[in-house]
């Protein structure tokens, strides 16, 4: 939202429903290192520099992963580098809704409430935007503002109260290809497509509803209803929003963007959907079996679940283009609804337009709305032009010759380019699955469709038109060195891990070091301890009444490992996904005293996500064994933290609770290190602690 000052400002808000203009698993090469030149500076900062309040709501998906720690740099953060006076959200993709991991500038929060006790993380940020906005103008009235609120949904994790859900009950019985021709029907009476506008074909990749397995399908329907009741509530507390700056006269003088959609709906659920989106991510959808699916029907959409639609629902929701988010080359990996509402500067509220535009267009547009030429100098340092187009001049003329007329698309392989109307554009992957070999570049199959009278790209003009073709191929090849496309990178998973990426990272070597009291510490800040032999090791001082409480945990519910104390006895459980939890415990418990506790995983190999076996030792004598029977490959979480003496956000294991996970003696240090599966040898802790305080 941007509020312009008279004369040469107007009001801005942007609110967008899970707007992810965010860094993917990052690499080397520099269009895909998520690391913003300062040649480059942020719309926010422009404005601020200029007069306005600035403030950011919500998703912040704009961070280097390794920059993502408590210690920073926070130069790419919003209230850092990224112009916002004032931040309130979570930092990467997404985050869950019912207990987020948040932070107020820099600083890590907990939520105001519990879900138990009706927390939300939708209203607790509207809640903070109106205060916000209100608070601006009861101080500064006069002072023009800019806020971005990104509220989390209506990405997955897909987390809404049951009463939204339940108003849905039953709307989505018929499944998927109904459901499509409903929406498509309903597109040309709106009027928001052309009437002559052909509804794409469902590709053989996609699953027709009537033959997905009928024991499935309660739990199918379920998946779109909670989505539903998300997209629903999620428009009632943007409404609240508008309704507050209506309250505050500063509605009609305020530009407000809302952008509806994740670059097309997400298809990252697999064609069953997941109560664990996080299975795939790890390449173990497999584990939940319809009859898993069916026993976690009621808790869809509830703090049990980080769910995920199925595949059929995205594409049904991408009507009625092609394909679903990731797949960059089609519309229906790119369009997204948009709002704009500005009663000062629309003269013909309703209308549709049909001119080429793309989100790098926007702060070329508040630019020109709030009469501040493009910036040439910020902070000193000399900028380098703005790639976007205004949309002003199509506010008031519907007819206006359209001035956007070139753009290339890219992720992960899927690329596109869009020229005056044509598009020539090449799927090369799929976003679902996310193992497995691709084909070579040179194999994707290039079409072709002329937008000037095919509005959904539903006829591939490839063989009747080469020379087409190939003069927008090489105008994507132009255009992908332009700006930094190449080289194309289609690996997935793999992007995970820093080392294989080619990323940076904060981790040194095969060991890391941890103090009591150190936490929300993201996953690419600690050493990675997946599809490998580890071993935890602590000093403890143990009072007489004896121990209790987390170690050092990483993870939370959906996924993730603890070395803890319950009763005096060390434990550690691993936790797969929400789905198996092992736990090994000590046959005796901890002594009054300084000691030294450890834990040895020992790795099985053969490939990914494999089990081991486990050691527990007190002061060097082993105390209990156990075993891990699966390991998650890839990723633990997208939002749960690592965490030393306690345990922030959702606990790994129900044997303790957030209340009870503190630890209640006193942690002198905690150390990970990384096995040697070569010769099954450890490092030694003792050696490696000397190390790290002779460095200091």
């Amino acid at each position: 939202m941007h509020r312009l000052a008279k004369p040469c400002s107007r009001a801005v808000t942007t609110t967008r429903s899970a707007w992810a203009a965010s860094p993917r698993p990052q690499t080397s090469a520099p269009g895909n290192s998520s690391v913003r030149s300062n040649t480059k500076a942020p719309l926010a900062t422009t404005l601020k520099l200029n007069g306005y309040s600035t403030a950011q709501f919500g998703k912040c998906h704009e961070v280097p992963v390794w920059q993502t720690s408590p210690m920073g740099p926070f130069d790419a953060w919003p209230t850092g580098g990224g112009g916002f006076e004032t931040f309130y959200g979570f930092i990467g993709g997404e985050n869950n809704q019912w207990d987020p991991a948040l932070y107020s500038g820099t600083t890590p929060i907990e939520p105001p409430a519990t879900a138990e006790e009706g927390y939300h993380l939708t209203e607790d940020l509207t809640d903070h935007a109106i205060g916000w906005v209100r608070q601006q103008k009861a101080l500064m009235p006069d002072k023009p503002f800019f806020v971005y609120f990104a509220p989390g949904a209506t990405h997955a994790p897909h987390h809404v109260p049951k009463e939204w859900a339940d108003r849905y009950r039953g709307e989505f019985d018929d499944g998927w290809d109904a459901l499509r021709d409903r929406t498509f029907a309903r597109q040309k009476e709106l009027g928001v497509i052309p009437e002559d506008s052909d509804l794409t074909p469902r590709h053989s990749e996609i699953t027709a509803w009537d033959d997905m397995p009928d024991e499935l399908k309660p739990v199918l329907a379920r998946q779109m209803e909670v989505y539903a009741g998300f997209l629903e509530h999620t428009d009632h507390h943007v409404g609240r929003l508008i309704d507050a700056l209506a309250d505050l006269e500063v509605l009609d003088d305020t530009i407000v963007y809302y952008i509806i959609g994740d670059n097309g709906a997400s298809a990252e659920g697999t064609m069953n959907g997941a109560f664990n989106e996080l299975a795939n991510f790890n390449g173990m959808a497999a584990l939940e079996t319809p009859e898993f699916m069916l026993s976690k029907l009621d808790s869809f959409g509830g703090p049990d679940s980080y769910n995920h639609y199925s595949v059929g629902w995205a594409w049904a929701n991408n009507t009625p283009f092609q394909w679903t988010k990731q797949v960059a080359s089609h519309w229906g990996g790119t369009r997204n609804g948009t709002i704009v509402h500005w009663p000062y500067g629309i003269e013909q509220p309703g209308g549709v337009r049909s001119q080429f535009t793309h989100v790098i267009d926007l702060a070329p547009t508040i630019l020109e709305a709030a009469g501040l030429p493009e910036p040439t100098l910020v902070n000193g340092v000399l900028q380098s032009p703005m790639e976007g187009t205004s949309m002003l001049y199509s506010f008031n003329d519907e007819d206006a010759t359209e001035r956007h007329d070139v753009q290339y698309f890219e992720m992960f392989g899927n690329r596109g380019i869009y020229h005056k109307g044509w598009s020539a554009v090449t799927k090369h992957g799929t976003p679902w699955v996310m193992v497995g070999a691709l084909p070579p570049f040179d194999d994707d199959v290039w079409e072709l469709y002329d937008g000037n009278s095919d509005y959904s790209q539903a006829r591939n003009l490839a063989e009747d038109d080469p020379q087409m073709l190939a003069k927008l191929q090489r105008l994507w090849l132009i255009e992908a060195t332009k700006y930094d496309v190449l080289p194309i990178d289609d690996r997935g998973a793999e992007r995970f891990e820093p080392g294989v990426a080619g990323r940076p990272t904060l981790i040194r070597g095969n060991s890391q070091l941890f103090f009591a009291g150190m936490g929300r510490l993201s996953e690419n800040s600690v050493v990675s301890i997946k599809n490998k032999s580890f071993s935890v090791t602590a000093e403890v001082d143990v009072p007489a009444t004896g121990a209790n409480g987390v170690i050092i945990a990483q993870g939370g519910r959906f996924g993730g490992w603890s070395f803890y104390v319950k009763n005096g006895h060390l434990k550690f459980a691993y936790n797969v996904l929400g789905i198996h939890e092992f736990v090994t415990e000590s046959d005796q418990s901890v002594p009054e005293g300084t000691h030294q506790v450890r834990m040895e995983f020992a790795y099985d190999g053969g490939g990914l996500a494999k089990g081991g076996a486990v050691t527990l030792y007190c002061d060097g004598n082993p105390v209990g064994v156990g075993r891990v029977e699966a390991t998650q490959a890839m990723i633990f979480s997208a939002d749960e933290t690592t965490d030393i003496g306690y345990e922030s956000g959702t606990t790994v294991t129900r044997d303790y609770t957030p209340v009870s996970s503190r630890f209640t003696g006193r942690i002198n240090w905690v150390q990970i290190d990384i096995g040697d599966d070569d010769n099954d040898h450890f490092i030694d802790p003792d050696e490696r602690f000397r190390i790290a305080m002779a460095r200091q």
